[in-house]
């Protein structure tokens, strides 16, 4: 494993964490040329995730520094390479965060790449090359054209980079469990975040009854008025989870913070399933009973495959979904992590790659 190979002469500019710090500072470092199969794209906006936050800090131990992170892209292709299908010079193109897979297992072969146990992810990644892959906090990219999307022109560049990882994780979800084009379902979305807020849209354009599940009872005017969710059910209060029982089809939790699930199933009605998105730290506590009398289910997943990520991206052209965003310039990266670090923004945060008033 190397950090680049001869390929890699192209200088480019870009942000990185360089130890368990997690700050973020200006770093010059090389990608590969444009390959046969290749697409380079000018890069636009990148949305901050919280595992860029993770992986920033080592929190998981598995980051080699240093570290280009963001997996959220949007940008404007500028080359390609002469085996590329369906791009072209100045396409409007997204990278979430598939890098590389091994194009042959049953996965990859079903467009269920994000199962490979070879997948290789946008950054802190290792390319088929050998080299480490570095992501989006940067001002261009070079990416297999398997792994890119076309961005909608229906869509604004800004808010449909979180589509890219946010957006696609509670899609997959609803999709696997056939609430795209099903009749009108009760469903449940815990937490209203980065994610949470995406997953209302979608059941909302998608014609289902939804309900927001949380812990904060200053959200609900947020979750009806201007998401348009039909119920909301404080998490703590015990007369709002009692009237909520047995009333939802589905759920889907979005929540990374730790917490118990033995409350939010019984919300569910008999053979209900629930699906879990989000990545507490801590084990889930999970007591027997409500599943046991309740007939449900919990499932867990992650993304989606590219296909059903480039459907995603058709339906929220038609729909005009994106994310609820605040913009901020790359200077102020490690300001919106610290406030991502406190759920402080509503729903993400987006670097304006293309209008850095960084000197690099």
């Amino acid at each position: 494993m190397t950090q680049t190979t001869s390929n890699h002469t192209q200088t480019v500019a870009g942000w990185a964490a360089h130890d368990t710090s997690g700050e973020i500072t200006p770093y010059t470092f090389k990608r590969r040329e444009n390959g046969d199969t290749d697409v380079t794209i000018e890069i636009l906006y990148c949305g901050i995730c919280h595992t860029d936050l993770h992986q920033a800090k080592n929190d998981w131990g598995i980051t080699t520094y240093p570290i280009v992170p963001g997996h959220e892209i949007t940008g404007i292709i500028t080359k390609v390479g002469k085996q590329v299908e369906n791009f072209k010079v100045g396409d409007r193109a997204g990278i979430g965060c598939l890098a590389a897979s091994c194009l042959d297992c049953e996965f990859c072969k079903s467009s269920q790449e994000n199962y490979c146990d070879q997948l290789q992810f946008t950054y802190n990644g290792v390319f088929w090359d050998g080299s480490i892959t570095y992501g989006g906090y940067s001002k261009m990219i070079v990416a297999d054209y398997r792994y890119v999307v076309h961005v909608p022109e229906s869509l604004p560049m800004d808010a449909a980079a979180p589509l890219l990882c946010a957006g696609i994780t509670v899609f997959t979800p609803l999709k696997d469990h056939n609430l795209i084009e099903s009749p009108r379902k009760k469903i449940g979305v815990v937490g209203l975040g980065g994610l949470g807020h995406v997953a209302v849209k979608f059941g909302k354009a998608f014609g289902h009854h939804v309900t927001v599940i949380s812990t904060s009872p200053s959200k609900e005017k947020e979750a009806r008025e201007r998401l348009g969710a039909d119920g909301f059910i404080v998490s703590s209060n015990p007369k709002q989870m009692e009237a909520g029982k047995r009333t939802l089809d589905f759920i889907l939790d979005t929540v990374s913070a730790d917490h118990g699930l033995g409350p939010i199933l019984e919300l569910l009605k008999v053979n209900g399933t629930m699906v879990i998105v989000g990545a507490p730290g801590k084990p889930l506590e999970l007591p027997a009973f409500p599943l046991l009398f309740g007939k449900r289910t919990i499932k867990g997943g992650i993304i989606g495959g590219m296909k059903e990520t480039q459907e995603m991206m058709d339906l929220c052209g038609k729909y005009k979904i994106s994310c609820d965003i605040e913009v901020v310039k790359p200077d102020n990266i490690n300001e919106a992590l610290n406030c991502l670090a406190k759920n402080d923004v509503k729903y993400r945060f987006v670097i304006d790659i293309a209008g850095s008033s960084s000197n690099l």
